[in-house]
C-alpha cells in the first residue's frame, strides 16, 4: 500500500522535513576521531575453546555521552566457517536482539572468569579455527580477521594516524569501529536501500539501516528493513574469495564506506560481529542462512503469476480482473485485495457492501476449485473503536504497545490505531487467534503485512482530537487528524547523535511509534524499532501455521536478519519509471544475499502511470523475479496486463517461460530452503573469477545457469548482454548459441515482445508444457533440456528436480511425500548418454508424471545418429519416439574465426516416468 509520506509529494516532503529539522543539519560535525580507545587488561580462555577479556576505556569524553568504562569481549569459532566476536559492557547487561527471535549461543555471563587465565601479550595474539584466524593487538585495542588458506585480512579494526577513522568508540548511545578494507574489494549488502548506482556498493554513497515508511522511489535512503550485513567478494592473480560480515544490531546505524575503510556508528546495543568463511559467494550464504535461519518453503501456486491493485472497489472488480486474465489467456495464480475488502480500513474485517460475504465465499470456492489462492493485506494497526471485536480483545489481553501505562496512540488507514506488541508471548496468542476467526470468516490462502516499520501518519504523542472526525473521511488518509506534540523530553527520543533518517537526518521517532514507548518487560522502541515487522512475521507464520498445518505464505514489508525464515518481500512502493525498473533489479538481488530469496518488485511500477512501452519491457524482467505480482496505486489507472494487447503479448510470451519454468523454479526454492541459495542471482555467484561481471547490475541469472538479459532503456530494441566465458542457448529458440570465448559482451535482438533467456552449459534442465494456472501446468509432461559446451568431443552436464506435496509445512525428503531426482549427461566421441538416479520415488510415481522429451544442445557430428539405448537395450520398435536433429547457429562469429558447428538432437514420444530411473543413449554419426 502507499506509503505514509513523500510517495505523491516527495518534494513537498522534503521541504517540511528540511525546515522540521534545520536545527539538526545545521549542527556543527563532531571531530573524525572520537578517543583514543581501549586497552585490554585481561583475557583468558573458557572451557569450551572461546576466549574472554576485559578492555578498559584509555580517556574518556563527553562526545555523544560518557564512555562505557569496562567491555567483555568475546571470540568464539563457532562452526568451522564461523566465528564470533562479542563485545558489551562488562558490568551491565545491554539490549540484544532477543535470543529467543533469533536463537543463537549466549555469551558468557558478566563478570564471570572461566578456565585458565592468561598474562596479556605484549604484541599481537591469535586465535585459530579451521578457516578463520582472529588476532588481537592489546593497547590501544583492535582486533583482525584472517583467511587461513591464504592470509588475507578480511577485517581489521585498528586505526593509524594517516586513516580517516578512529579507534573503538563504546558509549551507551553511540558505538563506533571501523575496518580496513583494500581498494579492489567489491561489497555488497548493506540494505534496505535503493542504490542508483547498482548492486556493487558504491563509496561515499549513504548507508543508513532503520527500518522506515520511505517509498523505495528516495534513493540511498534507509528504506523498509534493516540488514546490517555485507559479502566482500576480492579476486587475487585470478583467484577469487568472498566471505560476509554481520553485525547483529538492531538500533539505527549509519555505515560508512569509503573505498579503502568501512566505518560502523551505531546508536546503541552491542558489537555482535559474525564472519562467514565463504570462499564462494553461495558458501556465504550458506553459512549466513545457516545462522540466521534458512528460507521458508514457498508453496508451489506462489511461483505462478500474482495480481494486486489498491482500489479494487468492489468484488465484481475483482471478478472481472480474474476473468479478463483467462479471456488474455495471461497466465493468473493469485488474486490479492489491497485494503478494499476491508470495513472502514479495519484488520480482519470485511466491507458488508462492497465484498458481502456470500458473494467472496461464492467467488473463493470457484477459483479454489481451479487452483486459483486469494491473499488480503493486515496492517498493524488496529482501529481504536470500542465496538470492533479485534480491538476490544486487543484490549482486554494488553497487548499493545505502552507510553507511560497506556497504549501508545497513533494514526494509520483506519483513524487512531494502537500497535500490537509481537514481543510480548500473549500478543502473539491473541494475533493467532485473530488470524483463526479471519480464517473462518474469508478462507485466505495467506497474509500481506504491510506498513510494518511500523508506519505511522503522525508524529510524537497524540491523542483523539474532540469534536472531529478522525480521519475526515474526505482527502488524502494518510494526513495527520490527532492532536500530538513532539516528544524531545528523553535520551531516546532525541538521541546525541543523529542518524541519516530517511536520508534528512529526521527525528528517529518521526512518522513511527515514539522511541520511548515501550515493549513487554519494558523493552524500548529505541531498541526494538527494527525488529517489529521481523516480529509480526514469525507471529503471522505461527498464526497461520496453526489454522491447518498448511505451508504459510506470507509478504512483509519490513524485514531484518532472519525475516526469510518466515516471510517474502517486493521491494516497496516504485515510480512507473525505466530508473525503477533498473533498481528493482539490485534490490531483487540484494534479497537473495540477505536470506530473503522469494522477492520481487511491483511490476510496471505502484504509481504512477507506466507507459504502455514500460510495462511491456517490465512485465519482460518481473516473469523472472523470484516473487512475480503486478501492483498499482489507487490514484494511478489501471495496469493489469491484459489493458494493452501489446503487454498482453509480452506478457504471455514471458509468463509462458515462467510456467514452463516451474518445476526448476521450484527446484530453486527447495535449494534455498536447505542451503540459502538465492532464486535470482547476481551472475558472479556463478562466475566469481570473471571480474567483469562484478558490477554487473541489469543482467540477473535464475539459479546457476539460467541468465535473463533484459531491455531497460526505452525505445531500445536490442540489448548488450555480457555472456561469461562458455556456451549460452536461446531458450526461446534453442537453434540460436552464443559461445563466449574469455567472456564478452554480444549485442543481441529485442524487440517489444523479445526479452533474451539463455542456458548455460553442462546443465540439465527441467521443463514441463506451461499452463494458465501452476495446478494444471505441474499435470504437464516433463521435458529436459540438457546443455553441452557447443561443439565439443567430450562434456558432462547435470540438472537436479525437487517434488513435493507443496501444502505441508516442511519441505524434506524422507516423508512419503517428495521425490527427488538428479539428473546426468555425457558426451564423449559421439557417445551420448542421459539418465537420472531418484531419491524417493513413490510420490512422483503415484503423481503420474513423465519425461516426454529429451532435448540435447551443443553436440558435434552428423546429423544421423544410431544404436538408441533405453535401460541398456537397443530400442527397436521406433514408432513412438521421434529422434530428430538440426544445426544450431551461432551468433557471435567474430570475422576469421574457426565457426565450430554444433547440433540439437530431439528425442519425442518417451514415457519415462520421473519417479524412476532411466538411462538413454545414441551414438552420433560422425
Amino acid at each position: 500500500m502507499l506509503s505514509s509520506f513523500s510517495t505523491r509529494f516527495p518534494s513537498l516532503c522534503l521541504l517540511v522535513f528540511l525546515l522540521c529539522v534545520g536545527g539538526v543539519l545545521s549542527s556543527s560535525d563532531p571531530p573524525s576521531k572520537i578517543g583514543i580507545g581501549y586497552r585490554l587488561i585481561s583475557v583468558e580462555e573458557t572451557s569450551d575453546g572461546a576466549i574472554v577479556g576485559s578492555l578498559q576505556v584509555k580517556q574518556k569524553n563527553q562526545i555523544y555521552g560518557p564512555d562505557i568504562s569496562y567491555l567483555q569481549i568475546f571470540v568464539k569459532h563457532e562452526t568451522e566457517d564461523r566465528l564470533r566476536v562479542h563485545i558489551t559492557d562488562a558490568e551491565k547487561q545491554r539490549w540484544e536482539v532477543p535470543y529467543n527471535l533469533l536463537p543463537r549461543e549466549q555469551p558468557p555471563k558478566l563478570k564471570q572468569t572461566i578456565g585458565r587465565s592468561r598474562k596479556i601479550p605484549i604484541s599481537v595474539s591469535e586465535f585459530a579455527g579451521n578457516e578463520l584466524i582472529f588476532s588481537y593487538t592489546a593497547d590501544p585495542f583492535s582486533f583482525a580477521v584472517k583467511r587461513k588458506s591464504n592470509g588475507q585480512t578480511l577485517f581489521n579494526s585498528s586505526s593509524d594516524q594517516s586513516d580517516p577513522f578512529g579507534q573503538m568508540v563504546f558509549k551507551d548511545q553511540y558505538l563506533e569501529i571501523s575496518t580496513k578494507l583494500p581498494k579492489d574489494a567489491s561489497l555488497y549488502g548493506l540494505g534496505e536501500i535503493t542504490q542508483p548506482h547498482g548492486i556493487k556498493l558504491y563509496p561515499n554513497d549513504p548507508y543508513t539501516l532503520y527500518t522506515t515508511d520511505v517509498s523505495a522511489i528516495n534513493l540511498n535512503t534507509d528504506l523498509y528493513g534493516s540488514h546490517p550485513v555485507y559479502m566482500d567478494l576480492r579476486n587475487v592473480d585470478g583467484e577469487a574469495n568472498a566471505h560476509g560480515v554481520l553485525l547483529l544490531n538492531s538500533n539505527g546505524m549509519d555505515v560508512f564506506y569509503k573505498g579503502t575503510s568501512l566505518t560502523y556508528k551505531v546508536i546503541g546495543g552491542v558489537f555482535d560481529f559474525y564472519f562467514f568463511s565463504g570462499p564462494t559467494p553461495l558458501a556465504v550464504v550458506d553459512q549466513y542462512t545457516a545462522f540466521v535461519g534458512r528460507p521458508a518453503p514457498m508453496p508451489y501456486w506462489s511461483l505462478g503469476f500474482h495480481q494486486c491493485r489498491w482500489g479494487y472497489h468492489n468484488l465484481s472488480v475483482v471478478e472481472d480482473v480474474v476473468d479478463n486474465y483467462k479471456k488474455a489467456k495471461i497466465p493468473l495464480d493469485v488474486i490479492w485485495n489491497d485494503d478494499d475488502h476491508m470495513d472502514g480500513h479495519k484488520d480482519f474485517t470485511l466491507n458488508p457492501n462492497n465484498y458481502p460475504r456470500p458473494k467472496l465465499l461464492a467467488f473463493l470456492e470457484k477459483i479454489h476449485n481451479i487452483g486459483m489462492k486469494y491473499i488480503v493485506i493486515i496492517d498493524p494497526g488496529i482501529g481504536v473503536n470500542s465496538t470492533y471485536g479485534v480491538y476490544q480483545r486487543g484490549m482486554a489481553n494488553d497487548v499493545f504497545i505502552k507510553y507511560e501505562g497506556e497504549p501508545y496512540l497513533a494514526q494509520v488507514w483506519p483513524g487512531a490505531v494502537h500497535f500490537p506488541d509481537f514481543l510480548n508471548p500473549k500478543t502473539v496468542s491473541w494475533w493467532g487467534d485473530e488470524i483463526r476467526r479471519f480464517h473462518e470468516l474469508v478462507p485466505v490462502d495467506g497474509l500481506w503485512i504491510d506498513m510494518n516499520e511500523a508506519s505511522n501518519f503522525c508524529s510524537g504523542l497524540c491523542k483523539i482530537p474532540k469534536g472531529k472526525q478522525c480521519p475526515t473521511g474526505t482527502g488524502p488518509g494518510w494526513i495527520c487528524c490527532l492532536d500530538c506534540k513532539n516528544i524531545t523530553k528523553t535520551r531516546w527520543d532525541d538521541p546525541p547523535y543523529k542518524i541519516n533518517a530517511s536520508g534528512l537526518q529526521v527525528p528517529i521517532g518521526s512518522k513511527t511509534i515514539a522511541t520511548s514507548a515501550y515493549h513487554y518487560n519494558g523493552v524500548l522502541e529505541y531498541d526494538a524499532h527494527s525488529l517489529y515487522g521481523f516480529s509480526q512475521a514469525i507471529a503471522t507464520h505461527k498464526g497461520l501455521q496453526d489454522l491447518e498445518g498448511k505451508r504459510p505464505f506470507i509478504l512483509s514489508r519490513s524485514t531484518f536478519v532472519g525475516s526469510g525464515k518466515y516471510a517474502a518481500h517486493w521491494t516497496g512502493d516504485n515510480k512507473g519509471t525505466w530508473e525503477d525498473l533498473k533498481y528493482s533489479i539490485s534490490t531483487v538481488l540484494n534479497f537473495g544475499i540477505f536470506g530473503v530469496p522469494m522477492v520481487g518488485s511491483d511490476i510496471c511500477g505502484f504509481y504512477p502511470a507506466p507507459t504502455e512501452e514500460l510495462c511491456n519491457r517490465w512485465i519482460e524482467v518481473g516473469a523472472f523475479y523470484p516473487f512475480s505480482r503486478d501492483h498499482a496505486n489507487y490514484y494511478s489507472p489501471r495496469q493489469e496486463l491484459y489493458q494493452w494487447e501489446s503487454v498482453a503479448e509480452s506478457a504471455r510470451n514471458a509468463l509462458g517461460m515462467r510456467y514452463k519454468l516451474l518445476p526448476y523454479l521450484y527446484t530453486l526454492n527447495y535449494e534455498a530452503h536447505i542451503s540459502g541459495a538465492p532464486i535470482a542471482r547476481p551472475l558472479f555467484f556463478s562466475f566469481p573469477n570473471y571480474t567483469e561481471c562484478y558490477d554487473l547490475s541489469t543482467q540477473f541469472l535464475l539459479g546457476g545457469s539460467v541468465m535473463v538479459s533484459p531491455v531497460l532503456e526505452q525505445g531500445k530494441t536490442e540489448v548488450k548482454a555480457l555472456f561469461p566465458p562458455g556456451s549460452w542457448y536461446s531458450l526461446f529458440d534453442m537453434s540460436q548459441s552464443i559461445v563466449s570465448k574469455g567472456g564478452q559482451y554480444v549485442t543481441l535482438d529485442a524487440p517489444l515482445h523479445v526479452v533474451n533467456v539463455h542456458l548455460y552449459q553442462n546443465t540439465i534442465l527441467p521443463m514441463q508444457q506451461g499452463g494458465l494456472i501452476s495446478k494444471e501446468a505441474r499435470m504437464t509432461p516433463f521435458s529436459l533440456i540438457v546443455a553441452f559446451p557447443a561443439g565439443a568431443d567430450g562434456g558432462q552436464a547435470k540438472g537436479k528436480l525437487f517434488l513435493d506435496d507443496d501444502e505441508l509445512p516442511e519441505m524434506k525428503l524422507g516423508n512419503g511425500y517428495s521425490t527427488y531426482v538428479d539428473f546426468y549427461a555425457t558426451v564423449n566421441q559421439g557417445a551420448v548418454k542421459v539418465w537420472s538416479d531418484v531419491q524417493e520415488s513413490k510420490f512422483a510415481l503415484n503423481k503420474g508424471w513423465y519425461i516426454e522429451k529429451i532435448s540435447v544442445l551443443g553436440l558435434s557430428g552428423s546429423a544421423q545418429a544410431s544404436t538408441l539405448e533405453v535401460d541398456g537395450n537397443p530400442v527397436n520398435d521406433v514408432s513412438k519416439i521421434e529422434f530428430s536433429s538440426s544445426e544450431q547457429k551461432r551468433l557471435n562469429v567474430l570475422e576469421g574465426e574457426n565457426k565450430q558447428k554444433s547440433l540439437m538432437v530431439e528425442v519425442k514420444g518417451l514415457e519415462f516416468p520421473v519417479g524412476k530411473n532411466f538411462a538413454m543413449s545414441w551414438k552420433m554419426g560422425i
